[in-house]
């Protein structure tokens, strides 16, 4: 492994990748339901593939997932890229709405959704009776991605990313360089949606190439995903997003687990009480991992040593640019027309602000490049407005954006009052920077990946006591 991944050229990459190692190999185990063998596995994407053939799939073709976290959706994503075809993978959690203008935008060929699944809401995992259906105007794939994504949407519309199968792969290799992944043997416990990069790439690929079991927890809860962790011996690693870790933080008194070896989060930078609540729990390292859907993993940083800021992984180069990150990227990797505010000159321009120390390297990651913002005549960072809020005493979450003026959406802890909070931020951010205005609300929206929701048009539906 040490030398690198040989990328294939065909289809056969899934097989020789993904799929290969011995057949009693366990490699999945899908909540409370009986784990899967790699020679299971390699059965259940051979029926698919026959089963997405008949339908009409072949090389080149196009197919749109919209199925929940199942053995469904591994099986029909494998069974896809086996056939040489492009898969589009749309969160289940979309409204039919989204739904509907994703498949007129990426007009696949066919579309494989469930015509029965089990469980709730709060379901990790899910059994699927899966359908597949053309989908009228469809076309082949265009462009040589084996698969397209769509961003998380929190700060606007979300732009179709398109990855090759040797960038997915590249990806997984650079796993494999980073001190701290979990090893063959052992054990990932994700809570990350497979439909989006840090799930599919960080817990399922690599997983399967590593032979790293991906366990995935029967529920969203904190029981169940430590009850996840508790049903096997072998050293686990949880794989997840800040959510997650506030999740898992609230637990008062959580049993032993010396199994659990650490976690990594991608996404947002924990706040800094929540980080040393889950700390002081469970006794083991939470790590930070830098990514975009664009690239998957870019800098990481699993034991803490650099907090606030990440060593860049294994191939990636960075520059700092007018403050703003930008990241070494042969093509674009958006489908449709190329925004050059987005990638130019073999630049990916991140849109996040922040710094790489010439020294060391390392990269600090300072907000949304958006999330700066002038208001008269002096620079105010609402980023940095917002982790300060949400660091204090009584506050459960927070959220700050600009519209006419500063706004901040909060969420109170049980007995706090918006006066204090307004007294304690008055004495941590200078007054032209404070919030205007003042939403207080129960709950704040997230992206299907768990990112807090900056989007105004969104924020502005949700209920609140607002007060100017």
């Amino acid at each position: 492994m040490a030398a690198g991944i040989q990328i294939p050229t065909d289809p056969g990459w899934v097989d020789e990748v993904l799929l290969a190692g011995p057949a009693g190999q366990v490699c999945l185990v899908l909540a409370e339901h009986d784990a899967v063998d790699r020679a299971g596995l390699r059965a259940l994407v051979a029926e698919r593939q026959a089963a997405l053939a008949a339908a009409g799939l072949a090389g080149g073709g196009s197919v749109a997932l919209c199925l929940p976290p199942s053995l469904a959706f591994i099986a029909n994503l494998l069974a896809a890229w086996r056939l040489g075809a492009r898969a589009v993978l749309l969160d289940h959690r979309l409204t039919a709405f989204e739904v509907d203008q994703a498949l007129e935008r990426l007009a696949p060929q066919l579309v494989v959704s469930a015509a029965h699944a089990s469980g709730g809401a709060l379901r990790a995992f899910q059994d699927v009776r899966e359908q597949i259906t053309a989908h009228p105007g469809g076309r082949p794939a265009d462009t040589p991605h084996a698969l397209i994504q769509l961003s998380s949407g929190s700060t606007g519309p979300s732009k179709a990313i398109g990855r090759c199968a040797s960038d997915l792969i590249a990806e997984i290799d650079r796993y494999l360089k980073i001190d701290g992944v979990p090893r063959g043997g052992e054990r990932i416990v994700s809570m990350a949606s497979m439909v989006h990069v840090l799930g599919l790439v960080g817990g399922l690929l690599y997983g399967l190439h590593a032979g790293v079991q991906l366990v995935l927890p029967e529920r969203m809860t904190a029981e169940a995903i430590l009850a996840a962790v508790a049903a096997g011996p072998e050293p686990t690693t949880l794989l997840g997003v800040p959510f997650h870790i506030e999740l898992l933080a609230a637990v008062a008194d959580p049993p032993p687990l010396p199994q659990l070896t650490g976690m990594t989060t991608g996404g947002e930078l924990v706040r800094a009480q929540v980080h040393d609540a889950f700390v002081d729990r469970y006794g083991i390292r939470l790590g930070n991992m830098y990514g975009m859907t664009e690239l998957g993993v870019i800098g990481t940083d699993l034991f803490g040593l650099h907090r606030p800021a990440v060593a860049p992984a294994p191939g990636m180069t960075l520059r700092e640019q007018d403050g703003e990150l930008h990241i070494a990227m042969e093509h674009s990797p958006y489908v449709g027309l190329v925004d050059p505010a987005r990638w130019s000159d073999g630049w990916l321009h991140t849109k996040d602000a922040g710094s790489v120390d010439p020294d060391t390297g390392l990269v600090r990651i300072r907000g949304r490049r958006d999330s700066q913002v002038s208001i008269g005549g002096l620079k105010v960072d609402l980023s940095e407005v917002e982790h300060t809020l949400a660091g204090l005493p009584g506050v459960d979450g927070a959220v700050v954006v600009f519209g006419k003026a500063v706004e901040a959406y909060v969420v109170l802890a049980a007995g706090a009052g918006l006066d204090r909070i307004q007294e304690l931020l008055c004495e941590r951010v200078a007054a032209y920077k404070r919030p205007r205005a003042w939403h207080v609300v129960d709950k704040l929206p997230r992206t299907a990946t768990g990112k807090l929701v900056r989007d105004q048009g969104v924020l502005a539906t949700v209920p609140s006591n607002e007060r100017i």
